[in-house]
């Protein structure tokens, strides 16, 4: 070889690592969200537990690259290959391994999970060291290295999180590990082919031997990694799983238990609703509003992207229009198509129209109407005439954050249904916070009222109390009530409108003499006036501090406080 072809192919090597970093780059920073969304799902607490994973990996890496100096200069390019094919084989395999260990044995979990993220960590500090050397061993100066390498290092980062955010998230976590893996393997595949070709190679044999193991790993571990995820996920559920998808926001599962014939909705692993009782949540939340209001014709649903509150509305004559925003296009497309739901919430999404999202404003794209079903009626749009059908509603889905829909909408609504999940996780503290409640009285017509879920009077009293302090922070009066859930316990709502005495007096006197006429399973007059009282001490809380956007206290009082053994 001359001096020039020398030159040449060692110049290649160097754009081939300063590659390899951009890629592993974005590898290692997809890993620790993989790992640090792993433990969410189980363990719930995002902030926490992204913290945490995300902390140990770069002390891991920090330690790495200490490490290293006491490495030989020898072998490294054998050194780098063998760095990648592990962090291949354990990247891959991390989410399986974790629910593996959760479900078999639950009391070393956060040990194993611990323990990956830290070796995982440790592996991908020894990268750029690892590539440094080569460069400067091989061809350029270590001034150059540190320009180009680490810049590409950092670059990588930047592309693993756009591709994290806008494309990997719809997979399963366990698809995606395999599919990060490959790439960290591709690598090591492409570093030794262009370097045994340099003749820079030694143990040839040997590192093709593990390459060959570890492609036949990879490959039988992504093909198969559907199949062990759900049974490995099994594990994690009481009843047998008949459903599972991950969509871009969040994990859903659905159970079935074949001798009760119940199911069962978890999102993240938090039971949603049971088909055993979800009638008791969703009539306390729909018509006590309903019926405090008596003159509805307009509206909002913040969340219910099940559709069962939506059930509840549409049992009333009175209303023209309704607009559910649930974030999760998945969820409500799900709640739209899949059978079990579709009984569940009476088809409840069957001719609603999903809207969009323009220049920032929210715009309806067109609605459709829904139709009860009378004598011989068939469902239909609004083309559909003729004595056999009632016009009940117009019915639009937008599906965006709630919190953001409210701040832009130019509308406003009589009834206002909050039906968000429990504010366990930053995501949904900022849906429980003053400013969420500030921007809801813009919505809200001039009489108009909301009914929001709080949680569990009972299981999370200081969660529930501090809604209630930080809704009456942002100007409105509120009665909180409870009822006995049976999947869930004892469970709480708050009423809401405006301060103004004159309203709160006529709210208070409506009251005392609600008369609920939609047809209900459970719901009467009598079981609301019990769930408007409490025991003693039961509204009282040592706690005075209301929840904001900059200062989540509701998160850290859901956390700390609910559901603590006594």
């Amino acid at each position: 070889m001359t001096v020039g072809a020398n030159k040449k192919g060692l110049s290649l090597a160097s754009i081939l690592l300063s590659a390899s970093m951009l890629a592993t780059g974005s590898c290692g920073l997809v890993s620790e969200y993989i790992l640090s969304t792993v433990s969410t799902y189980i363990l719930g607490n995002a902030i926490e537990q992204f913290s945490i994973v995300i902390a140990l990996m770069m002390l891991m890496m920090g330690l790495a690259n200490y490490v290293q100096k006491f490495m030989s200069d020898e072998n490294l390019i054998e050194k780098f290959i063998v760095t990648e094919i592990i962090i291949a084989i354990l990247g891959g395999f991390s989410p399986i391994a974790i629910l593996a260990v959760f479900g078999i044995m639950n009391n070393h979990f956060t040990l194993v999970l611990y323990l990956l993220a830290c070796s995982i960590g440790f592996l991908i500090g020894l990268e750029i060291p690892l590539v440094l050397r080569i460069n400067e061993k091989y061809s350029e100066t270590l001034t150059v290295n540190l320009s180009r390498i680490v810049s590409f290092d950092y670059f990588g980062s930047f592309v693993g999180a756009i591709i994290w955010i806008y494309l990997l998230r719809k997979f399963p976590l366990t698809e995606i590990s395999f599919i990060v893996a490959g790439v960290n393997f591709m690598v090591a595949v492409l570093t030794f082919w262009y370097f045994i070709k340099m003749s820079l190679v030694s143990r040839k044999l040997l590192i093709l031997i593990a390459i060959l193991l570890t492609s036949s790993c990879l490959m039988t571990g992504y093909w198969h990694n559907r199949d062990l995820e759900i049974n490995l996920e099994q594990r994690l559920y009481r009843d047998r799983i008949i459903f599972s998808k991950t969509t871009k926001y969040q994990r859903i599962v659905m159970t079935h238990n074949i001798a009760s014939n119940e199911y069962r909705f978890y999102l993240n692993g938090n039971l949603q609703f049971s088909s055993k009782d979800e009638y008791i949540y969703h009539e306390l939340l729909v018509h006590p509003a309903m019926a405090l209001h008596k003159n509805v014709h307009r509206v909002l649903i913040l969340g219910g992207g099940d559709g069962m509150a939506l059930r509840e509305v549409l049992k009333y004559d009175s209303v023209e229009s309704v607009t559910l925003v649930d974030l999760d296009e998945g969820m409500t497309d799900l709640s739209a198509n899949n059978p079990v739901l579709r009984k569940l919430n009476q088809d409840s999404f069957r001719d609603a129209r999903l809207n969009v999202l323009i220049t920032g404003s929210v715009v309806s794209s067109g609605r459709r109407s829904v139709f009860a079903e009378t004598d011989e009626s068939t469902y239909s749009d609004e083309k559909l005439t003729g004595k056999y059908a009632q016009k009940i509603a117009q019915v639009d889905i937008f599906n965006i954050d709630a919190d953001r829909f409210i701040q832009d909408v130019h509308d406003n609504w009589d009834l206002v249904i909050i039906d968000f999940p429990d504010p366990n996780s930053i995501e949904l503290a900022k849906l429980y916070s003053k400013e969420f409640f500030l921007k809801l009285e813009s919505v809200m017509a001039p009489n108009g009222i909301f009914v929001i879920q709080a949680t569990s009077p009972y299981h999370a009293k200081e969660a529930y109390l501090c809604i209630q302090r930080t809704i009456g922070a942002a100007g409105f009066n509120t009665i909180p009530f409870h009822e006995n859930v049976p999947s869930f316990g004892d469970w709480g709502w708050f009423l809401g409108w405006r301060k103004n005495e004159d309203a709160s007096l006529s709210m208070k006197s409506r009251l005392e003499n609600l008369d609920i006429r939609a047809d209900t399973k459970y719901l009467t007059p009598q079981i609301f006036q019990r769930a408007m009282t409490f025991g003693k001490g039961e509204l009282k809380s040592d706690f005075t501090d209301i929840s904001t956007l900059m200062r989540p206290v509701i998160l850290d009082l859901y956390l700390r406080y609910c559901w603590i053994a006594e």
